[in-house]
């Protein structure tokens, strides 16, 4: 017997325990064999690499046998031959109107607010539609790679209920608007139902509620600096349309003299507790702004490009250093879906095409804007964005054993511009597996789908469009 094992067992007879602990670290999940991209500070990747998880967090990422050496989990996934990524952020999307994906498309958005969503939500929108929209869009989201999202709607609460239910991460704000809602009818109303929105949420380890001012075109100035004050009063989040069409720059230019960044900013609105979404109007003026501020913005390129509402100035936001995410809009004439893959290669293309310039945008720029750039912008790249010890253990798996996804020679190329929301195979949020092969485990996908299928002839009867 050589020394070496002379001693290897003298110490396991000696200090058994300590050996096993060392060994052998007991944790509740590892997810082993695939090539992890953990978007860290360096983009660090592992080709043969493991994720540890322990209860909703991250213990530890690295290569497998490294990993596989010093812990044990009561679960395994066998990841190999695919990639690990962290889930991505729907950084701005309305999910209930889920339930009115392609009832009026093909106009401004002007007159696509006005004209027939507006009413469609007058006639329809309660607690119940809400909530059916919510699970809706949980399961598209889910099915598409979508970890966590920012929503703007009305009844939040119940969305906020929904999306815990199935398992998400949510960033949920209470809409205030100058005219009655489907759920308040006056700025009272408004104040006291967000109030309590806000203190039931308090602390939730997945839900993050949130104050959610319109716009500076359908909210007062009071309403503004009210919703602002009644966020800061509980430390949430601020979430708001932005800059979004040339009417309201125009507007916002002949009423209060200046830009609707400088304007929010003139207010006392803009922070670094605030996510504006589209960001289209925004000159340089505006973007430093918008950077000294450390507002977080969100780019919905599908939106945008819908809507014929212009392009935002994404690759000069990010050299100004400003945070910006990727969104998908709501689901209803805006874009029709929550698929957060595909609004990653039209913003790439989008701004290929706008600038004339192959390299505006490239495919590494747009995964970091679905993931980390994308926590940033809702001011939680602290918790989620990255594969990194002490983060929320939100990832996914995403198959490569697609026609489509071979060959593959640059990940993130293969992830901007050629694999699909479909390519995602398993979810896993705050530790929980919420899709596992892609089957559905915290969604009831059939009896949803169903119920959405009825909503349709009550909102078109509603209409007169039976």
């Amino acid at each position: 017997m050589t020394f070496r094992r002379s001693l290897l067992l003298v110490l396991t007879l000696q200090f058994p325990a300590l050996l096993w602990s060392q060994a052998t670290q007991p944790v509740d999940l590892i997810v082993t064999g695939g090539t992890v991209v953990t978007m860290n500070g360096t983009r660090a990747v592992y080709e043969d690499g493991a994720i540890v998880v322990k209860g909703d967090t991250i213990v530890a990422v690295g290569s497998r046998n490294e990993l596989e050496a010093k812990y044990v989990a009561s679960q395994t996934v066998d990841a190999r031959g695919k990639l690990l990524l962290p889930g991505f952020i729907n950084g701005h999307t309305h999910v209930p109107m889920t339930l009115f994906r392609g009832l009026h498309d093909d106009v401004t958005l002007n007159d696509w607010l006005y004209k027939y969503i507006f009413p469609a939500e007058a006639k329809n929108v309660n607690e119940e539609f809400v909530r059916w929209g919510t699970r809706l869009a949980a399961a598209e989201q889910i099915r598409g790679g979508v970890t966590t999202f920012a929503d703007m709607y009305y009844f939040e609460d119940a969305v906020a209920e929904e999306t815990k239910s199935a398992g998400m991460r949510g960033v949920l704000g209470e809409t205030f608007i100058d005219f009655p809602a489907p759920d308040n009818k006056s700025e009272a109303e408004m104040l006291g139902y967000t109030e309590k929105f806000l203190n039931k949420w308090q602390g939730d380890p997945l839900i993050h509620a949130a104050v959610a001012p319109h716009s500076i075109y359908t909210c007062s100035q009071k309403t503004l600096q009210d919703a602002a004050a009644l966020a800061r009063k509980y430390h949430a989040p601020i979430l708001i349309h932005t800059a979004e069409m040339k009417k309201e720059w125009d507007d916002s230019e002949k009423q209060n003299g200046m830009s609707p960044v400088q304007y929010l900013d003139k207010i006392g609105v803009l922070g670094p507790d605030v996510v504006s979404a589209h960001c289209i109007y925004v000159d340089e003026a505006d973007q430093k702004t918008l950077a000294q501020r450390q507002v977080g913005c969100v780019h919905n390129p599908s939106s945008n490009m819908m809507l014929a509402s212009g392009v935002a100035p994404v690759a000069a936001m990010r050299t100004a250093g400003v945070a910006v995410g990727l969104g998908t809009d709501g689901p209803a004439g805006s874009n029709n879906d929550l698929d957060l893959m595909e609004e990653m290669d039209l913003a790439a293309k989008l701004a290929k095409i706008t600038k004339m310039d192959p390299l505006a945008l490239n495919a590494k720029a747009v995964v970091e804007m679905a993931t980390i750039e994308g926590a940033r912008a809702l001011h939680m790249e602290k918790e989620i964005g990255s594969l990194e010890a002490g983060k929320k253990a939100d990832f996914i798996i995403i198959s490569l054993d697609e026609p489509n996804a071979v060959p593959m020679y640059d990940l993130y190329a293969q992830l901007a511009y050629a694999l699909k929301g479909s390519d995602v195979k398993t979810v896993v949020i705050g530790g929980r597996v919420v899709m596992r092969d892609r089957k559905l485990l915290t969604v009831k996908e059939e009896e949803v789908m169903a119920k959405a299928r009825e909503y349709k002839k009550t909102i078109a009867a509603s209409l007169g469009l039976q």
